[in-house]
């Protein structure tokens, strides 16, 4: 049975989803995170699983639901925290971030027969997943994170091993992004979340559409703190 491994940050205002604020306020993009968290763990929690880890930045909160075991993300670049995380772990191991809320318990029950890796790409060029049959730290350690290459150069380290893609999914990165996944998972925390925030802006006939998402990616803010 899989580790099922997360990586995220404490939802605390102006350190998570900067990319969020505008149009929302770094208290506003904090309560987005906390859900998108929250429908993250929460997902975990209902897969079967030989262990489920927390690897996070910060202190647990009421959003952590009971089950797991919580590690402190070391300090370093993306690629190293990533890493690191994957060195606590033993046997087949799915790593997630906590950018992607629509995840499914589904998406997340791997068959490891005559499998080493599992990849996830994200549609904005990284990726949402990355599963390890051995957890292997080299196979992250200098991949070059926040580009829209991130995803190609991750999957290119798993050559030479028999890999299973994942579907793409979408994180949440931007208002634009907030959007499109609250579509997704409308009965998830986070698109109750995002409608109560964008209540009172069209009540009040504020509301404008949000900018399309930049091309590069914040892998900062994975999923996989992501």
């Amino acid at each position: 049975m899989t580790t099922l491994l997360v990586i995220a940050k404490e939802p605390r205002p102006g350190r998570v989803k900067t990319r969020l604020t505008p149009p929302f306020t770094p208290r506003q993009a904090a309560a987005l995170a906390e859900a998108s968290l929250a429908d993250t763990l929460h997902t975990v929690a209902r897969t079967p699983a030989h262990r489920r880890v927390l690897a996070l930045e910060g202190e647990p909160g009421p959003w952590l639901p009971p089950g797991f075991e919580v590690v402190r993300q070391c300090a370093g670049t993306l690629d190293e925290r990533l890493a690191a995380a994957f060195a606590h772990c033993t046997g087949p191991t799915l790593l997630i971030g906590m950018d992607t809320p629509q995840v499914t318990p589904p998406l997340l029950t791997l068959d490891w027969t005559d499998c080493d890796a599992y990849f996830g790409p994200a549609e904005d060029g990284g990726f949402w997943a990355l599963g390890l049959a051995v957890p292997d730290p080299r196979l992250l350690r200098g991949v070059p994170m926040s580009t829209p290459h991130t995803g190609a150069a991750q999957r290119a380290r798993l050559t030479g091993l028999r890999v299973r893609d994942l579907p793409p999914l979408r994180d949440v990165d931007t208002a634009h992004d907030a959007s499109l996944v609250a579509k997704e998972a409308p009965n998830s925390r986070f698109a109750i979340t995002l409608a109560e925030l964008n209540a009172p802006h069209r009540a009040a006939g504020l509301y404008q559409s949000a900018a399309p998402p930049r091309g590069a990616i914040n892998h900062d803010e994975p999923a996989a703190n992501r």
